[in-house]
């Protein structure tokens, strides 16, 4: 017949296994507190730098950034000045016909060339520049032959 699984022996009598006892420092550990600080608030972006802003018309003041009218021709003597009658105030500026002239020559004419980019001027070397460049070059090629050189060694060191 087959064996019979045999029940566990209970702990204290001689022979059964002993368990490990949970270590003990025999100190009670205080518990930790919890300490809240105030920190100051932080910092908000770097502040704005507000800087002026050009006219509505551009840099010369004139609407649109269409050039200036060209002064009219000079009136004979005893010739009044054409006067303008009054706007109501919500009124639209009203286009002058020497602006509006001066609007439709510069569409008819064709657009400038655009200009070559200037060619650079080679950079000149001074001595110590191309002394320096060829130091350089003599270093670089040392360190890869040593590094060749080196491999070898080890290969041949290896394969031995």
């Amino acid at each position: 017949m087959a064996d019979n699984p045999q029940p566990p022996i209970p702990p204290g009598v001689p022979g059964a296994p002993v368990t490990p006892m949970k270590k003990s420092t025999g100190k009670v550990q205080p518990k930790k507190e919890t300490v809240r600080i105030t920190l100051p608030p932080k910092p908000s972006a770097a502040p704005t730098i507000k800087l002026p802003t050009l006219p509505p018309g551009g840099p010369t003041g004139a609407p649109g950034g269409v050039p200036a009218p060209a002064p009219a021709a000079p009136r004979p003597a005893g010739v009044a000045a054409p006067v303008a009658a009054p706007r109501p105030p919500g009124a639209a500026p009203v286009a002058a016909p020497a602006v509006a002239a001066a609007a439709a020559a510069q569409a008819a004419r064709p657009a400038p060339a655009p200009r070559p980019a200037p060619v650079a001027a080679a950079p000149t070397l001074s001595p110590v520049d191309t002394i320096l460049a060829i130091a350089a070059c003599v270093a670089a090629m040392a360190a890869i032959g040593t590094t060749i050189w080196m491999m070898m060694i080890l290969n041949t060191a290896v394969t031995s």
